[in-house]
């Protein structure tokens, strides 16, 4: 561990064990612009603006340079000021400069650091050919045009997922970063999950939006158009309103649901205690049998994909239960259009997800029914704070409304499912209440499930059943579960896999910045929600358990498999053939 001191413009800094001379700037309270640099991907030191003047030195990268006790550090001098603005300028020349209709105007951070630095103008001409872009998928959309290679995407994919969709190809000017032999992105092993989105600085990489789809649903006269929430869009969207993060907005949410015309809003936390409860009871199915142990959840579907490209031999191990959304989607088309007296095709639903690899689940072949989509289109969290402000409305100033029953109580075990570790604690919390023989149990907290650690163990005794748990987010850190249980260094009973870093919270579809200081607030918020809600365990939901006898007369059993829970099939990573 580096020790010692520095000086930063004058400032005596210590060292105190900073990996590169960006930490100890920072610690003097100096903001050095960055683009390639995340505290979470290894240093790449290609863009080249946090640049510093060391003396007896020179000109170095602070992100890639190690601290000794007795530098000197000047990071605004006439040199370094002239090189940021040339290396800005020079981005901005080789950068498709249609800003105004970029997905990401606003908060685009070449857009924020041209202004910040004072770059009004590029005294090199713009590129000469124009790259096409990438629609093909479902969730994302790659605009080349608007890359400036920053690496941020290939170290994500790479270091975080362990997929590495994206990588370097050619050299010199021609260098870009592209796909498997330059194939759309509909045609590889993409997860879908987004979190190249969330750390790419420009627009090159967004979300594949469906607001216009959705406002045609909404002003279509003779279609009902019913939306779900998932929990970890109630404490992020008001980060796109300037509230504090992980600030809970759900009843002002749901108003501006209400002002946007939909004619029924509600929470996937109902369907997120139901899975619960299908997924608990499908754990003591496979206790009592031995059998497909151990027992993986199946709530994200980009790890659900990644599963079936890379792991096809641990698909029996997948819980059959359908995601919440996807759960949700069932109930809205098979069951809630009848009691209203509508068809699954005069019903449009909507969801709104943190995650935008919902967008893929959402159009999966085992999620139609003769030819009708059990969820109809799936908008971010950003998406829809977007048609929030198209519309018009001042979120601040809503008065808070409630969700529509009877699909909108959840109880605070449905909450944490967007955390990770939620799914494991709430299937916990049903367990422990079906299983003691308590006439009545109190509030069950599974702190061992909870935090942002890669890989958490916990064991817990219920009735004298020992389990032994695991919880995993970011699909790196699955794959190294993955291959200790192959080779027989751990026994697990029940794994929670999430693939985005700290879980739905840090999903590719949330406002950025997207990083662990925002994902530990947002988390902190939805246990905050969970603390105040009266309805601790999936069970204590009592409109859940009455759907479950009104309408499959029971839970776990012939008619919740036929409607509630699939099977997941293997697929290829690379869909194309290469001559």
């Amino acid at each position: 561990m580096a020790t010692g001191k520095v000086t930063v413009d004058g400032e005596t800094v210590k060292i105190n064990g900073a990996k590169n001379l960006l930490e100890v700037v920072r610690r003097a309270g100096i903001e050095l612009p960055t683009f390639c640099y995340h505290s979470e991907l290894s240093v790449y030191g290609a863009c080249r603006m946090c640049m510093v003047e060391v003396e007896g030195q020179g000109l170095v990268a602070a992100c890639s340079t190690p601290p000794a006790d007795g530098m000197k550090i000047h990071t605004n001098t006439p040199r370094t000021r002239r090189l940021r603005r040339m290396v800005l300028e020079l981005l901005l020349a080789n950068h498709e400069r249609e800003c105004t209709t970029c997905e990401r105007s606003g908060s685009c951070k070449l857009q924020q650091l041209a202004r910040r630095l004072g770059v009004t103008q590029v005294r090199f001409g713009q590129r000469d050919k124009r790259v096409p872009v990438d629609n093909s998928s479902p969730s994302l959309v790659n605009n080349p045009n608007k890359c400036i290679l920053c690496g941020d995407c290939v170290r994500m994919c790479k270091e975080i997922q362990g997929v590495g969709i994206w990588d370097f190809a050619f050299r010199g000017s021609r260098t870009r970063v592209t796909t498997a032999f330059n194939r759309p992105l509909a045609e590889v092993g993409c997860l879908n999950c987004g979190q190249c989105v969330a750390v790419c600085p420009t627009g090159a990489l967004a979300v594949k939006s469906e607001i216009n789809l959705v406002w045609s649903a909404l002003q279509d006269p003779d279609r009902m158009v019913v939306v779900q929430v998932a929990p970890a869009v109630r404490v992020a969207i008001g980060e796109e309103f300037g509230l504090k993060r992980g600030e809970a907005s759900t009843g002002r949410m749901v108003a501006a649901l209400k002002k946007l015309g939909f004619d029924r809003v509600f929470d996937t936390t109902f369907t997120a205690d139901m899975t619960s409860i299908e997924e608990a009871m499908e754990l003591l199915q496979r206790l009592e049998t031995g059998e497909k142990l151990p027992l993986f959840t199946s709530c994200c579907p980009a790890w659900v994909k990644y599963a079936e490209q890379f792991h096809p031999e641990l698909l029996d191990n997948l819980s059959t239960c359908r995601s919440p959304q996807q759960m949700f989607g069932s109930l809205v088309k098979k069951h809630y259009c009848r009691e209203i007296g509508k068809g699954p095709r005069e019903i449009v639903c909507v969801s709104i997800m943190p995650c935008t690899a919902k967008k893929f689940e959402a159009r999966r072949t085992e999620f139609t029914t003769d030819g009708v989509r059990d969820v109809d289109f799936v908008l971010t969290t950003v998406e829809l704070a977007q048609m929030i402000k198209e519309a018009g409305i001042v979120f601040a100033d809503l008065e808070p409304e409630a969700f529509d029953n009877p699909l909108g109580v959840g109880s605070g075990a449905g909450i944490i499912y967007g955390a990770s570790g939620g799914v494991m604690e709430s299937v916990v919390r049903f367990l422990y209440g079906y299983l003691t023989e308590a006439d009545e149990v109190g509030r069950v907290n599974f702190y061992p499930a909870r935090g942002m650690e890669g890989i958490k163990e916990a064991q817990v005794d219920i009735q004298g059943q020992r389990l032994r748990l695991a919880i995993v987010n970011g699909l790196v850190r699955a794959e190294e579960l993955i291959q200790r249980l192959r080779r027989g260094e751990v026994f697990y009973h029940a794994v929670e896999v999430m693939a985005c870093p700290g879980g739905c919270l840090g999903g590719g579809g949330q406002p950025v910045p997207n990083d662990t200081a925002a994902r530990l607030e947002r988390m902190k918020g939805l246990y905050r929600l969970d603390r105040g809600e009266q309805l601790h365990k999936p069970q204590d939901n009592i409109f859940v358990t009455r759907a479950f006898e009104r309408w499959f007369g029971g839970w776990a059993n012939a008619r919740t498999h036929r409607d509630l829970h699939t099977r997941y099939q293997p697929r290829r990573a690379l869909s194309c053939s290469i001559s």
